[in-house]
């Protein structure tokens, strides 16, 4: 089972990955957006982990959810409003309980996504963290380790698109040939969630 500490390590984990990589997602985001995803995230997951130290929750969901917040609140651009939408309603599925199963955390991991994808607009193929959140969520079932996977090969499978939602999407055809920041920064947050459980032993 699935405790707050677990959840807490995936989000310090999680800011960890951000602060190491924030200079390739900006590179990313140089040719196809506004060069500033890398910036944007590494501000909201250092707000996250500071409140977390601060302020633990005690519950999975109450984890997820202050998390969520926060990142809506410090983030700019799209990436805020969507990262705190998959975490906030991915902490509202798991509700009040004090742990959660794998499973559970799939199903309320999906919820997320889909909330993601009715904000966004998005679906798989538009070359958006929509790319690397549906196969990870899918691939959950099976591992942590299959969903950071699936995600990875989501995120490098963005590159041959051309995108159709988002801030890349105004540049048509020239979008193609690069790899999808937001992707990118979705499989990261896969990949921490992994960490977290190897770090846990589950």
């Amino acid at each position: 089972m699935l405790d707050a500490d677990f959840f807490r390590r995936w989000m310090t984990t999680a800011a960890a990955s951000v602060d190491r990589e924030a200079e390739r997602l900006t590179a990313l985001d140089s040719p196809i957006g506004d060069a500033d995803h890398g910036t944007n995230l590494q501000r909201g997951f250092a707000a996250v982990r500071e409140a977390l130290e601060k302020e633990p929750p005690t519950t999975p969901g109450a984890v997820l959810t202050q998390a969520g917040r926060l990142l809506i609140s410090t983030v700019g651009g799209a990436s805020g409003p969507l990262y705190g939408t998959l975490l906030r309603r991915t902490g509202k599925a798991l509700g009040d309980a004090g742990e959660v199963g794998e499973e559970q955390l799939a199903e309320a991991l999906r919820a997320g996504v889909d909330a993601v994808m009715r904000l966004g607009g998005a679906t798989p193929g538009d070359k958006t963290m929509i790319d690397a959140l549906v196969p990870a969520v899918d691939a959950l079932g099976d591992s942590f380790a299959a969903a950071r996977e699936a995600a990875e090969e989501g995120a490098v499978g963005t590159t041959p698109l051309q995108a159709r939602k988002g801030r890349a999407s105004y540049l048509g055809e020239r979008s193609i040939g690069h790899q999808d920041p937001g992707a990118t920064s979705a499989a990261l947050l896969i990949a921490a969630l992994a960490e977290a459980a190897e770090a846990g032993g589950e």
